[in-house]
């Protein structure tokens, strides 16, 4: 009778299947279902940044297999550091990042100012216009701007040339054909150009979504206290749009100094004239591809992180909270 009556509550207590299975879409199923993201990101995120970090330490060449890596500590490091050829890829890097970052941000901010108060009415289609090359294949822009550039039939100089026939302003445009890509002083600009249009119009879109925070009250009491546009543009939208350009900067600072598939393409892989072209990815995978020095390379990447580390650094001193609250006080 006693065990008849412990089965009978035994059976009471145990949780129907409804109930485990309600019990399991509560607690189980949303973990089960984000299980794919945590998974590709340990297998295509994590894994080759801590595999990255332990190859810097050592000595492998990629066609020897796994099995003759070689310990050197930070030889790596002092290889890259005591190497002309990868200092003269990083400034190489820093200059393309200053001469395509700076004209990006000093084009998108007015333009961005003049279709957030004066075309309003247009700025669905002028944002989608000018988002176009951002969404462009990379290899399509560059291959064209190479087609543009070339030195005897590009429209470049073509455009150049009808210029410098022109009465009163034609001594300011050169009488021979450039060679952009061929001579050492125009292949930054060049390169520099194609990131500049690819990029100024992601920077609008970003700008835009940062006027339209801005209460437009405040426009309306500049206007009626007789401040001009571009008073307002200096003393309103510039200090109000900061946390923008802390975000636009950043991502500028990042993408430019890892600059890869355009100078690849419009020196043809060589770096062109001098090596003026040559970016530091681009000595990276040179000192693994064809030096097959997988180690230095990969402590190049690490290097290459340190300084982006630190300009972003600087860049939050000057546009971030800290920089914001240092202008306050």
């Amino acid at each position: 009778m006693q065990a008849r009556s412990y089965s009978a509550r035994a059976a009471v207590e145990r949780p129907s299947l409804q109930t485990r299975w309600n019990i399991f879409q509560r607690r189980a199923a949303p973990y089960f279902f984000i299980s794919p993201f945590f998974i590709l990101f340990l297998v295509f995120g994590l894994f080759p940044i801590v595999f990255l970090a332990y190859l810097s330490f050592q000595e492998w060449t990629p066609s020897a297999g796994l099995g003759t890596m070689k310990f050197v500590g930070w030889r790596n490091y002092t290889d890259n550091l005591t190497d002309p050829a990868f200092w003269s890829s990083l400034r190489n890097t820093v200059s393309l990042a200053l001469l395509a970052g700076l004209p990006q941000h000093l084009i998108a901010i007015p333009l961005a100012f003049a279709i957030n108060m004066g075309l309003r009415k247009l700025q669905g289609p002028l944002t989608a216009v000018y988002f176009v090359p951002y969404i462009t294949s990379v290899v399509a822009i560059s291959v064209t701007f190479f087609t543009l550039f070339s030195w005897q039939y590009g429209v470049v100089n073509a455009g150049l040339t009808a210029l410098h026939h022109l009465p009163l302003i034609g001594g300011l445009f050169p009488a021979e054909n450039i060679n952009w890509l061929g001579e050492r002083a125009f292949i930054q600009p060049a390169i520099a150009m194609v990131v500049v249009w690819r990029f100024t119009g992601w920077n609008v879109v970003l700008y835009l979504a940062g006027l339209q925070s801005i209460s437009r009250d405040l426009y309306e009491a500049a206007s009626v206290d007789g401040a001009t546009r571009l008073q307002q543009f200096r003393f309103i939208t510039l200090p109000l749009l900061r946390p923008m350009m802390f975000l636009a900067i950043t991502l500028t600072i990042i993408g430019n100094l890892q600059l890869f598939e355009e100078p690849f393409i419009l020196t043809n892989g060589t770096g062109g004239a001098g090596q003026q072209g040559t970016t530091a990815v681009m000595y990276m995978l040179r000192t693994y591809q064809n030096y097959g020095e997988a180690g230095i390379a990969a402590a190049m990447g690490w290097l290459l992180f340190v300084v982006i580390m630190v300009l972003t650094f600087i860049n939050n001193r000057v546009f971030g909270r800290e920089g914001v609250a240092g202008k306050d006080n």
